[in-house]
């Protein structure tokens, strides 16, 4: 498999499921300035132009976190409760509202042309997001004492947080730093050049 990412992006969250699978993976660096990867046009892996991208090893591609976190989830055999099970069913869910509340509203305080006043409810809103998350957090992870999928993809939405100065809390800081520990996190963030 190969993973296209940019670091620090939310391509880290796959980068991670992958570093913690066990799997083999190979790893292709986006420069989402100019939409290249290796000189060429990403556009012509990617139409989307975003990363993350996955290519399975049938050459075909996968795009979208949660597809791609639940295809190396049920690849690896591990990182996800079992299929049609209940926690299952909560693992997307939690993948669901990260995904949908949590990265976009984080993510759109990487537009440099927000105006300050959108940035202040930008800010308030995923603080007030990230609150739901620190009240409903497993003793260790999202959906209890195992790490799943989506605890490496709040993990990122977490940097991204701190990364914009809003307030996570202390029960999510120390919920960052036992997941930034892991050495599938801790692999991740090297590959990426952020250890």
């Amino acid at each position: 498999m190969k993973l296209y990412y940019a670091p620090g992006a939310c391509s880290l969250a796959p980068h991670i499921a992958l570093a913690e699978s066990g799997l083999g993976y190979t790893l292709a660096k986006v420069d989402l300035k100019t939409h290249t990867v290796d000189g060429k046009d990403y556009y012509a892996v990617n139409a989307k132009g975003a990363v993350p991208a996955l290519e399975m090893e049938d050459k075909d591609l996968l795009t979208e976190n949660a597809v791609i976190l639940g295809y190396i989830a049920d690849k690896a055999g591990k990182l996800a409760p079992p299929a049609g099970s209940k926690l299952r069913l909560r693992l997307q869910e939690w993948i669901a509202y990260i995904n949908t509340e949590l990265h976009k509203t984080l993510g759109a305080l990487f537009n440099p042309a927000l105006p300050e006043e959108a940035r202040k409810i930008f800010v308030t809103n995923s603080a007030k997001k990230l609150a739901h998350v620190s009240d409903k957090l497993g003793d260790r992870y999202l959906t209890g004492e195992e790490f799943t999928v989506a605890d490496g993809y709040l993990y990122v939405m977490l940097r991204w947080a701190q990364h914009h100065k809003v307030d996570i809390g202390d029960k999510l800081r120390a919920y960052l730093k036992r997941v930034e520990e892991r050495a599938g996190v801790q692999r991740a963030l090297k590959e990426e050049g952020l250890a």
